[in-house]
């Protein structure tokens, strides 16, 4: 079983591959595809920050 730390870890990573294809779904102006990302994104960011990961330095969305 994981431990928090491995958790957290596994989130940053998800998060990171989160905002690449959102950055992606919006340049190619894949609008729904960009809002389903989004709601993963947003759900991957509530428990970083219950996790109390400062997101300043990795959060490239900032919604």
């Amino acid at each position: 079983m994981p431990n928090g730390l491995e958790i957290v870890k596994a989130a940053i990573e998800d998060l990171k591959k989160i905002q690449d294809y959102m950055l992606v779904a919006k340049e190619e102006g894949a609008s729904k595809t960009y809002e389903k990302l989004k709601k993963e994104y947003l759900s991957l960011k509530a428990i970083l920050q219950v996790a109390g990961v400062n997101l300043t330095d990795i959060d490239e969305i900032k919604e």
